[in-house]
């Protein structure tokens, strides 16, 4: 047990969904994603980094990323959304009244194709090295949705997210 809420682990949650469209570039955690379908977004449409700045935005109690980073403002057109991963854990590590550290993180991905797993490696690491924690605290696993729903019709892409943190000072 804590023996205090300010000394207690936080768990935050994430979930993002974007829409596929032909010809369009598909960017997961950081890395490009050889396919024929890209995602349809104001940014560039990384569904994973959405769902895990939710996470950890969460975690902290800070809103979420619709509130930090709208898709009415045009300064987030086409933004490599690993540039918002790395505003959200400045929000977290060091910028906010209460600053946290990042204990882990858990992504779950679905969609029904490219395969994932040949760049899960490189998606941890990229992940890893922009929120500045190791490559063992990230997660990232990929299914398919077995053809049901927009998933598997190849509609879309839907992805989970979880954060650990724990509080590091009270200010």
């Amino acid at each position: 047990m804590c023996s205090s809420i300010e000394t207690c682990p936080r768990v935050g949650n994430g979930y993002d969904v974007h829409a596929l469209k032909e010809g369009l570039p598909m960017r997961l955690c950081g890395v490009d994603i050889p396919s024929a379908k890209g995602f349809v977004a104001h940014s560039d449409g990384d569904v994973a980094i959405h769902a895990l700045c939710d996470a950890l935005l969460g975690a902290a109690a800070l809103g979420d990323i619709g509130l930090h980073f709208p898709d009415s403002d045009p300064r987030y057109k086409g933004i490599d959304s690993t540039k918002l991963l790395e505003e959200v854990v400045g929000m977290i590590t060091g910028e906010a009244d209460q600053t946290y550290r990042i204990v882990n993180v858990d992504i779950t991905i679905a969609l029904q194709e490219p395969k994932l797993r040949p760049h899960i490696d490189l998606m941890r690491q990229t992940l890893a090295s922009v929120m500045n924690i190791d490559k063992s605290q990230v997660s990232v696993k990929a299914t398919t949705t077995e053809r049901l729903g927009f998933v598997g019709r190849g509609e879309g892409c839907e992805v989970w997210a979880s954060a650990m943190i724990v509080p590091v000072t009270v200010r």
